[in-house]
């Protein structure tokens, strides 16, 4: 059920679209220009108060060195100052038209908080400062209107918040807005956390 509803708003989301996405035959640029950028929730927020507003941002770092790399910035928009969720993300080739994020804690995250803003931070340090959530990457395939779905292996990402066992994400990358949805089940397949109606529509604003 968690699918269908969340491909029902990625139905609706993709209708309302009124940017297109040109496909090329890079889906690792693809992707990497679709993230980048800043989001926040407000829309969705607004029109239904069981979800919050949320910013988002997602920049490119060490753009001089080899790999594509984002450093993903998490926190409720009226406490930027204060993210939830600070994530390396490093896009990878997994295939034909497709990708994977895989995801990574930082070292000292507090020392990053808000350098989505001056990415030529990170230019001082080296990826040594990341630690892999193994199984946590997420798999994302080219579809046919040009945007990328797809979502974390089964339960491989090991997650041991609010009495988790596992967390899953699904995912929808498009060109103006990304659709995230995280959520945490413990041993017996109960969720214990995250949105249960679906997906939280991030909308892009730069």
């Amino acid at each position: 059920m968690k699918y269908i509803l969340l491909f029902i708003s990625i139905f609706i989301i993709s209708a309302c679209s009124v940017k297109k996405l040109e496909n090329t035959n890079d889906p690792l640029s693809d992707v990497m220009n679709m993230m980048t950028g800043s989001y926040d929730s407000s829309a969705q927020a607004n029109s239904d108060s069981s979800y919050y507003n949320i910013s988002l941002q997602m920049y490119p770092i060490w753009e001089d060195r080899a790999g594509h790399y984002l450093y993903v910035e998490q926190a409720l928009a009226a406490k930027p100052e204060k993210p939830y969720r600070q994530r390396i993300y490093k896009v990878e080739l997994a295939g034909k038209d497709q990708v994977v994020s895989k995801v990574y804690t930082i070292e000292n995250e507090a020392d990053f908080i808000g350098k989505w803003a001056s990415p030529e931070y990170f230019n001082q340090f080296d990826p040594s400062i990341m630690i892999e959530r193994e199984g946590c990457g997420v798999y994302l395939k080219r579809q046919a209107n040009g945007n990328y779905e797809g979502a974390t292996n089964q339960k491989d990402c090991k997650s041991t918040l609010r009495g988790a066992s596992y967390a899953t994400s699904i995912v929808s990358v498009q060109p103006n807005q990304i659709v995230s949805w995280d959520q945490g089940f413990n041993d017996q397949d109960q969720q214990v956390w995250g949105a249960e109606k679906g997906g939280y529509i991030f909308v892009k604003k730069k």
